[in-house]
């Protein structure tokens, strides 16, 4: 496998760090699998059922991290619904710093090897242009399966947090934070959301020892009932002072009553009170999946950059 080592926490801590230095000065190269919060969320998240076939290389300038690559070798995904998803092919999440463009060409060069013998797919940004060069002369194509009206590719969403409007929950219904409600209420929320989830308290362990993570930021909706209706995580980067909304989930039998309009905006306040200033969310980009885009287009959210999904075949 070549420089392939697995993927540690303090790996991630630096990675977060190469993010918040492209966001300071070019906020459209970062995509939905490179931003500060992201990568906390990603990692988190997964590294206790997934993390053996994590695989990473950091390349560095002095001490400086400038480029990395993450690559995700084929493993099966065990949901909490009984379901098994087998991943046969790797993926690649992967950034580089502007000033070290070249390095784009080591990062395919290590994933062509890390990942030999199988099909590959990638993620740079549509706003890499000299990135994109280098992916097609290393025989990456468009990946027909992520585009599409109803493909997979993603946007990064932006909006200031200057004048945010005032929250309204249905009668009943009342806010909370996950540093109240405790690590199982989190949990459940999350998995109401997403049954097929594989998310579990262990995760969530996992997930509250990442750099950007705060209960307080954490919020939640909790349905008269008791039930935890709806649910967000907000990254906070104290130094773009900028929060990460990921993710964001409702409850189905608690949707179409406005509760995740009415939590976003409620987040954002509490962010602002925290002492952010901007924030951003990911959602599907395609026509053919439009409910999130729309429920955050109506808090105030533009496109700020989208994924140009691409592909190489087995060999």
């Amino acid at each position: 496998m070549g420089n392939a080592e697995l993927l540690t926490a303090d790996d991630v801590q630096l990675m977060q760090g190469l993010a918040q230095r492209i966001t300071a000065t070019r906020p459209d190269l970062v995509n939905g699998d490179t931003s500060y919060g992201e990568l906390a969320w990603n990692w988190g998240k997964g590294h206790a059922a997934y993390g053996a076939g994590w695989f990473r290389r950091l390349w560095f300038s002095g001490d400086e991290l400038v480029a990395w690559g993450w690559a995700q070798l084929p493993h099966q995904v065990r949901r909490r619904d009984g379901t098994v998803k087998d991943v046969t092919g790797a993926s690649l999440a992967h950034q580089v710093h502007p000033g070290h463009a070249g390095l784009v060409d080591e990062v395919i060069d290590w994933y062509d090897t890390t990942a030999a013998g199988l099909e590959r797919t990638a993620l740079p940004g549509t706003a890499d242009e000299f990135g994109l060069r280098r992916w097609a002369a290393h025989g990456y194509v468009p990946d027909p399966g992520s585009l599409g009206d109803t493909g997979s590719w993603t946007q990064l969403n932006e909006r200031d947090l200057a004048d945010v409007a005032p929250p309204v929950l249905p009668a009943g219904f009342r806010f909370r934070t996950a540093a109240e409600t405790g690590p199982e209420a989190v949990v459940q929320a999350h998995v109401d959301a997403w049954p097929a989830s594989a998310y579990t308290v262990e995760a969530y362990q996992d997930l509250r020892r990442t750099a950007g993570y705060r209960g307080d930021l954490h919020v939640l909706v909790e349905a008269p009932d008791g039930t935890m209706a709806a649910s967000a995580i907000m990254w906070f980067d104290e130094v773009n002072k900028t929060v990460e909304f990921e993710p964001v989930g409702t409850h189905p039998g608690h949707r179409r009553l406005g509760l995740a309009r009415a939590m976003l905006l409620h987040a954002m306040g509490r962010a602002r009170e925290a002492g952010a200033t901007h924030a951003t969310v990911a959602c599907l980009g395609a026509p053919g999946h439009p409910q999130a885009r729309g429920l955050y287009y109506s808090v105030g959210f533009r496109e700020l950059s989208r994924d140009a999904p691409l592909v190489k075949t087995a060999g």
